[in-house]
């Protein structure tokens, strides 16, 4: 079985780092709160054992052995008490702990960065679906839970309710996908620990106490797609200015600078344009929506420099499927200006950051191999970890649509 190095440290704050988290913006790690620790794994790397940061050993001790090794919790122990210890070696296949933390912490980063977007023809993921089957990972992963982490997952659990019947319906359809009955299993029994009861929980677990005989009829998977819809892209129709051209581009669509599901991920989805209208300037802003972003009482700004300038903040309102705003600016009548834009919102944005955007384009390429994955399928013998059912839902929604 193939191994790798791995290191324990000690920081002055009392927190034990077992190897370390890999390099990059945030979107490129999911990472897992645990008992005592966070456990970080690369997106965009290869699937094995996570980094962990452990803030209290002795809560940590419930899982460490079952992910890492006996050695490797001994050695945690003996860290944290001052004794310095080398380098251990690590098993490169992960337990069945590790794995399925691993997919849990992939399906939070999903919940929280997928890349929906219009533009570049990915789909959004139905959140209901995801949610039940978060909540289903939760409860596979209890061991590595404290308390509020196992009352999270019972909340996933009643918030997203709405897609199990879709879900036992795809159960008893021509071809359910091989991880649902588990899934749904799972569900039940969650359901069960946390005293949780409803018509749709007794309709599920009527449905499994019954043979299953799959039908030959199979299901429409757009009714799990419920929240996509078609946007009638109306970027470039909004301006009003009637004044000269005199520069327009793209701005940065930085995703870390407002919440999830306000802006299309695509590179492109920002675009401005300045004009002169007499002897002043105006720029105006457009920025394409995602179709979850909040219609009205939230709203995004522009931030816009000029040759260097401190930033002009530009207030962006939501218009149908375009974020659009527009201000005057204190530019020269002589000049040909240099203007960046970014996107944000007042109150959420950490700053600009690092210029990002080849790390963008790498998870919008793994959405879209993930997606060509989900879209195909596979007896359980390939090389591929099974796809989220949300995202076999939406790729067969997008085959539908052409």
């Amino acid at each position: 079985m193939p191994e790798r190095r791995c290191a324990i440290t000690w920081a002055e704050d009392g927190t034990v780092r077992i190897g370390e988290p890999s390099a990059g913006p945030p979107f490129t790690r999911a990472v897992l709160d645990v008992a005592g620790a966070v456990l970080t794994w690369p997106v965009l790397g290869p699937t094995g054992l996570p980094a962990a940061e452990i803030h209290d050993v002795g809560q940590a001790q419930q899982w460490l052995w079952a992910v890492y090794g006996e050695r490797t919790a001994a050695a945690v122990n003996a860290v944290a008490s001052g004794t310095p210890v080398a380098e251990l070696t690590l098993p490169e296949q992960p337990a069945s702990l590790a794995e399925a933390a691993a997919r849990l912490a992939l399906g939070h980063w999903a919940a929280r960065w997928w890349p929906t977007s219009y533009l570049d023809g990915i789909p959004a993921l139905e959140p209901d679906v995801l949610g039940l089957e978060l909540a289903a990972l939760t409860h596979e992963c209890q061991q590595l839970l404290d308390e509020s982490g196992e009352v999270e997952g019972a909340e996933l659990l009643e918030e997203h309710l709405a897609a199990l019947d879709p879900l036992i319906r795809w159960r008893q359809s021509a071809a359910p996908p091989r991880q649902l009955d588990r899934v749904l299993r799972l569900i039940d029994d969650a359901a069960d620990n946390a005293g949780l009861d409803g018509e749709a929980l007794r309709h599920l677990r009527s449905a499994l106490e019954q043979d299953h005989r799959p039908t030959a009829t199979p299901l429409d998977l757009t009714e799990l797609c419920a929240r996509q819809q078609e946007l009638a892209l109306a970027a470039g129709t909004l301006r009003t200015a009637t004044g000269r051209v005199i520069a327009r581009g793209s701005g940065t669509n930085d995703w870390c600078r407002y919440p999830p599901g306000f802006v299309d991920a695509a590179e492109d989805a920002v675009s401005w344009t300045a004009y002169a209208l007499g002897a002043g300037r105006r720029i105006e802003v457009e920025v394409v929506a995602d179709i979850a972003a909040p219609a009205g009482g939230v709203r995004l700004a522009a931030e816009v420099h000029v040759d260097g300038d401190p930033p002009n903040r530009v207030p962006l309102a939501r218009r149908d499927d375009v974020w659009t705003g527009r201000a005057d600016l204190d530019i020269p009548a002589s000049t040909t200006p240099n203007i960046e834009v970014g996107i944000l919102l007042p109150g959420f944005d950490p700053g600009p950051g690092a210029d990002d955007r080849a790390a963008r384009a790498a998870v919008r390429a793994l959405a879209r191999h993930r997606l060509g994955v989900a879209a195909t399928p596979h007896d359980g013998e390939g090389t591929h970890p099974d796809p989220f059912l949300a995202e076999i839902a939406a790729a067969a929604a997008v085959e539908e649509d052409f």
